[in-house]
């Protein structure tokens, strides 16, 4: 049975920390590549302007990664293992601009103990303060049906 993006189920919180932990291991990976390149660079004393430059870049790259998820299907990797999707709220794909809202309010919901986040667990529509600033969802995505196959004999 299909069913229409704007009818699937919000992704509550536990779910979302979930995906949360598998794409946070990822996205470490690949900023230890990233430091890999700028090393080089920043060589043995870095001055204060070099330090911002590449704590910035750090952002940059971590946008990067989600965008590019966000924009290419709607899921991350671990969204994808957990069956999460980010839509617009008509079940639509986000915008860029949706993207980069969501990125930079999502870090400020980190910044006070989670709370945005933890927004969800009272918000009358499970979103957190990231969804509502981008007017963007999370949905979980049906289980796929098992397709019935003669057996092989």
């Amino acid at each position: 049975m299909s069913h229409p993006s704007n009818s699937l189920p919000r992704c509550g919180l536990p779910r979302r920390l979930a995906a949360i932990v598998y794409d946070a291991m990822l996205l470490i990976a690949v900023l230890l590549l990233a430091s890999l390149v700028a090393l080089p660079i920043l060589g043995d004393a870095p001055s204060t302007l070099q330090l911002l430059l590449f704590r910035l870049y750090l952002v940059v790259v971590s946008f990067g990664f989600f965008a590019w998820f966000w924009l290419h299907g709607g899921q991350t990797l671990g969204m994808r293992a957990w069956r999460i999707r980010l839509q617009r709220k008509d079940g639509g794909p986000i915008t860029p601009w949706q993207a980069l809202l969501r990125f930079l309010v999502a870090i400020l919901s980190w910044l006070p103990f989670g709370l945005g986040f933890l927004w969800s667990l009272i918000d009358r529509e499970r979103l957190t303060w990231h969804d509502r600033y981008s007017l963007s969802e999370l949905v979980v995505l049906p289980k796929k049906e098992k397709l019935n196959r003669p057996a092989v004999r």
